[in-house]
C-alpha cells in the first residue's frame, strides 16, 4: 500500500501522466518508506467539464491544468512526514512536467493498514513493512 488515484485533464500527454505517477511513487518511497514494488496507481483522465475547481482558494490560484492526487495509506505517519510528502510530490511533479506547483491538490486518507487491504487471492495480507 498505498493506493493512489490521480485525476487529471485528458489532454495531458502520456509522458506527463507517467511523470506525474512516477513523481508520486518516488515521493512515497522517499518520505513514507514504502517498498519500490508497492506501486498501485490509477490514472483517471477527465474532460475539462468534469473537473471543478475555484480559480483561487486560500490565496492559491488554480487553472485548467489542475490535478487531484488521492492517496489511501495505512495509518502511522507523522505530521512531519506528511508535510514532506506533499512538498516532495508537488515539487517533483512541477519540475518534471508543465504542471505548476499550485495546481497539485493532494488528499491523504488513512486507514488501518493491517485489515483494510487485500492485494489479491481474496485474502488479507500482512505486509512486513507495516508496524502492528
Amino acid at each position: 500500500m498505498p493506493f493512489v488515484r490521480i485525476s487529471l485533464p485528458k489532454k495531458l500527454s502520456l509522458e506527463t501522466k507517467n511523470n506525474i505517477s512516477e513523481s508520486i511513487h518516488q515521493s512515497l518511497i522517499e518520505e513514507f518508506y514504502i517498498p519500490k514494488d508497492d506501486y498501485f496507481h490509477v490514472i483517471e483522465e477527465l474532460e475539462n467539464h468534469q473537473i471543478k475547481y475555484p480559480e483561487n482558494y486560500l490565496g492559491i490560484s488554480h487553472s485548467e491544468e489542475i490535478i487531484y492526487v488521492q492517496i489511501i495509506a495505512g495509518q502511522g505517519r507523522t505530521l512531519e512526514q506528511k508535510k514532506k510528502l506533499y512538498h516532495q510530490i508537488a515539487t517533483k511533479i512541477s519540475s518534471s512536467t508543465e504542471i505548476l506547483i499550485n495546481n497539485v491538490i493532494i488528499v491523504l486518507l488513512e486507514n488501518n493498514g493491517l485489515e483494510n487491504w487485500s492485494f489479491g487471492n481474496g485474502e488479507i495480507q500482512e505486509p512486513k513493512h507495516l508496524k502492528k
